[in-house]
């Protein structure tokens, strides 16, 4: 009999995404196969501290000890101290594999300015913007609506669209409590559509199917985690279109050397697709968006998360 692989599902996490972060970790322990895989739960507490299967605390040298019997482990834990490289850069210290990207990809796909810069490098279209810090957000003066958030606090929590003079100074204020930095967007006129892609388990890339988040307004937390949102996927794009977000994506998603998947999201405009930022640990129940994009693409849930372990980073 073969042995089954001991997966480490990591969920909980320090940020704001903390209770989404949970949902995915429980979803990704469901559904990984009990005939191929041994799920071994671990959770990161609000306050930090590690727990296991019964959420007993452990403590980080706790963790390390569950951590050094697993083959690979499956960290979901959303935003800073988790996708920003924190939680790769555990795994690669103690030598175990990982799903998903490694440390240096997690910290820039995580920090919105530098995303752009890299971008830009490369020749694709971003949303024009500057980058504003604590020190400097006094002098900030309003000319036209636009849009303020946290450069590296993800999930959109401190979004805020400032369409007059009155709202930037607490949109700023809202930025700056979740992270020292914020940036300062121009309101970007065009359809929202996202492109997840994954490295296979053979080092090539496969861009999902587009999907369309359809809403009136700001795409903000509550619309996000609410179901307030109309997430059209396979989106309904003209070829050109479609080609053109695909190849874009693929794109971000090698030149920032991102493994495991990733979710690039763009504003679809008249002159074509300007990059919004990249996720390289994304919703990943089975109705989140990635697992929904490649759904349509006739990759299950269950084979999706397989070929992420087995492709796991080493």
């Amino acid at each position: 009999m073969t042995a089954r692989t001991r997966v480490a599902v990591i969920g909980g996490g320090q940020s704001c995404e903390h209770e989404v972060s949970l949902g995915s970790a429980a979803a990704v322990a469901a559904a990984l196969d009990p005939a191929t895989y041994d799920v071994v739960p671990l959770t990161i507490g609000r306050d930090g501290t590690w727990h296991d299967r019964g959420m007993r605390p452990i403590g980080l040298s706790g963790a390390a000890q569950v951590l050094r019997g697993c083959d690979v482990a499956f960290p979901l834990v959303h935003g800073p101290r988790g996708e920003d490289g924190a939680l790769a850069a555990l795994c690669e210290l103690g030598g175990l594999p990982y799903v998903g990207s490694g440390v240096g990809p997690g910290a820039i796909a995580m920090d919105k300015w530098v995303t752009k810069l890299v971008a830009g490098a490369i020749g694709l279209a971003t949303t024009p913007g500057h980058l504003v810090t604590r020190a400097t957000a006094a002098t900030e003066r309003w000319t036209h609506p636009v849009v303020v958030k946290p450069v590296a606090a993800g999930s959109s929590r401190g979004v805020t669209l400032a369409d007059g003079p009155d709202a930037l100074a607490p949109a700023l204020d809202a930025a700056l409590a979740l992270d020292s930095r914020a940036l300062v967007e121009d309101v970007v006129v065009g359809r929202e559509v996202d492109v997840a892609v994954l490295r296979r388990v053979d080092g090539s890339m496969v861009a999902s199917p587009a999907l369309e988040i359809v809403v009136d307004g700001l795409f903000d937390y509550d619309l996000k985690y609410g179901g307030g949102a109309d997430l059209r996927v396979p989106a309904r794009l003209e070829e050109v279109d479609a080609k053109a977000l695909e190849d874009a994506a693929l794109a971000t998603y090698d030149a920032l050397g991102c493994s495991g998947v990733a979710r690039i999201d763009f504003f679809l405009t008249d002159d074509g697709p300007v990059l919004n930022e990249v996720n390289t640990v994304p919703g990943m129940t089975e109705h989140s968006q990635v697992p929904r994009m490649f759904a349509a693409a006739g990759l299950a849930y269950p084979d999706l998360l397989d070929e992420l372990v087995r492709g796991a980073h080493r």
